[in-house]
């Protein structure tokens, strides 16, 4: 039997370095979304994890790339929510009741919220077709998911774009005001907020 390698195999390295990667994209959506985008250094970032920002560039070109890929995980997130959730039994009301709770959840994380409290100007040019790519696709699965309700009659005829902005409106804005150390869960909040956009303000039988 031959002894272990002390040597990494590639694969090995390949997760090490994608769980180093994670970490420092993971530090810094906490601080652009404690401090700002343009509050926080990549000095800032690599203090935090205790290395030197030089480390950083071999995993992330530049802030404006960091920033990119901390976006871009919270608009997947989105994206994965909403494949998952058509593929569910149910009908269309269950389905899109089920993705606008995930959505809210989402934009109360690190990630999500990193996609709410950034304005699309701090984004570099080069960033800003692939943010507009993915925030189309989401925008198109939630009006998708309206639609196929209309359809079999599980919700009311509504004018499905001005429902979309609406929905999306009101789901985006907690990543704002939410505090993750308040007492309520981020399910819970989702499921009231969703009751009521759902439910509307008519008095219970």
């Amino acid at each position: 039997m031959q002894p272990a390698s002390p040597f990494r195999t590639p694969a090995q390295k390949e997760a090490e370095r994608a769980a180093k990667r994670d970490a420092v994209l993971r530090a810094a959506v906490k601080m652009f979304n404690e401090r700002g985008f343009h509050a926080t250094s990549l000095d800032d970032v690599a203090a935090s994890l205790g290395i030197s920002k030089r480390t950083i560039y071999h995993y992330l070109a530049n802030k404006d790339q960091v920033l990119l890929e901390c976006i871009t995980i919270g608009l997947h997130q989105l994206l994965e929510a909403a494949a998952e959730v058509r593929s569910e039994p149910g009908d269309g009301r269950h389905r899109l009741t089920r993705f606008l709770r995930r959505y809210a959840e989402i934009n109360m994380e690190d990630f999500g919220r990193c996609v709410i409290r950034t304005g699309v100007e701090v984004l570099s040019p080069d960033s800003l077709p692939r943010y507009r790519q993915l925030k189309r696709a989401i925008d198109d699965a939630l009006r998708a998911m309206i639609e196929d309700a209309i359809a079999d009659g599980s919700i009311a005829p509504v004018d499905v774009k001005m429902a979309a902005f609406v929905l999306a409106g009101a789901l985006n804005w907690p990543a704002r005001w939410h505090d993750p150390e308040g007492p309520l869960p981020v399910d819970v909040i989702a499921r009231k907020l969703v009751d009521i956009l759902t439910e509307g303000l008519n008095p219970r039988p």
